[in-house]
């Protein structure tokens, strides 16, 4: 198996080229009408699918230096995510810090990547932590993400999902990850999904949009494909797998219908729509398998914050690991560094 590109495909760490992290950000995607002949047209064939994800890492290997730009690409693109029901002040201040600065000083010298503003793409709350976390990163760029619309489920009343995005932008966040109802999908409600979708993006204002569709819970890949469509047409910024709390959360094949929907929808209307997989990416292992697919199947762009995101809890003190080998040859214990 070839290694892939080299380092700076993902993250400039030579010398003799400037560090880069991202291309200048995507115009917001506005949206179009509902086209339900296109929602409609879209079938899915599950066992292609699957073929083709399993071929994603059976072809591909990123060994060595350029692992470690690679992971370091990884860590910038993380929504680093406390959703606890335990969550305290501290917890999201201490969590706000590492966002700040994820991986060791030391650890950075030695990769050659000191100079770099190696950062998380944002931090991720339950609103009650907004304010705590807006002013943890006072200063930093860093945006906060709140869930939001009755997170998990979606079930609390319209009117109230509504309320509180506004009132998690007004408290600070720019960014905003609402649930949709899942039995708009599962019947083919496509209309009342649009309706939706399309209301809680202008709740939202200024801040971004991502539309998490509980990919585990929406029965076949169909409807995965039809219900990542039908989010982009109501003008949702990224399309996200998963809460997290789903019993099935990112999976690689959901992950290539939902960037081929990406694909196709860029291709017909021009405009450019984020990606997020959550839940269950916990290894440095399933962050570049991910990050494979974005490279193979939307190219090099969709290797940047703006446009894909990991949600992240557990994620981070397994790539610090993987960059301790990295620079010491040993594997360190996960005490070994600070709360992630």
């Amino acid at each position: 198996m070839a290694p892939l590109d080299s380092p700076s495909a993902a993250l400039s760490i030579s010398p003799d080229r400037p560090a880069r992290l991202a291309p200048h950000p995507p115009e917001r995607n506005p949206g179009i009408p509902l086209d339900l002949d296109w929602v409609r047209s879209l079938q899915v064939n599950r066992s292609a699918v699957e073929r083709r994800a399993a071929s994603l890492t059976a072809r591909r290997s990123v060994k060595k230096e350029w692992q470690a730009a690679w992971l370091l690409r990884a860590i910038t693109l993380m929504d680093l995510t406390t959703l606890a029901g335990d969550d305290t002040a501290s917890n999201v201040r201490r969590l706000s810090a590492k966002a700040r600065s994820p991986v060791r000083p030391d650890l950075l010298e030695a990769l050659g990547a000191a100079d770099l503003p190696i950062r998380t793409a944002a931090v991720c709350v339950y609103h009650h932590w907004v304010p705590t976390a807006v002013e943890a990163l006072e200063g930093s760029g860093i945006p906060v993400a709140a869930v939001s619309t009755g997170f998990p489920h979606g079930l609390s009343p319209f009117p109230q999902r509504l309320a509180e995005i506004e009132a998690s932008v007004a408290a600070g966040a720019r960014e905003i990850d609402i649930v949709i109802t899942r039995a708009h999908a599962l019947g083919g409600d496509w209309e009342a999904l649009f309706d939706e979708v399309r209301r809680f993006r202008e709740a939202s204002g200024e801040a971004h949009l991502k539309a998490i569709l509980a990919t585990g819970e929406l029965s076949t890949l169909t409807n995965v494909a039809r219900a990542s469509l039908v989010a982009m047409m109501a003008g949702a910024d990224f399309v996200k797998t998963s809460t997290g709390k789903e019993s099935v959360n990112a999976v690689l094949p959901v992950g290539l219908v939902m960037a081929r929907t990406i694909r196709d929808y860029l291709e017909r209307t021009g405009h450019e729509v984020g990606f997020k997989p959550a839940g269950g990416i916990r290894s440095a292992k399933d962050a570049l398998a991910w990050m494979i697919l974005m490279k193979e199947e939307l190219g090099n762009r969709w290797l940047d914050p703006h446009l894909f995101r990991f949600g992240a809890s557990s994620l981070l003190a397994d790539i610090e690991r993987q960059l301790e080998h990295q620079a010491t040859g040993r594997y360190s214990a996960h005490y070994r560094h600070p709360m992630a």
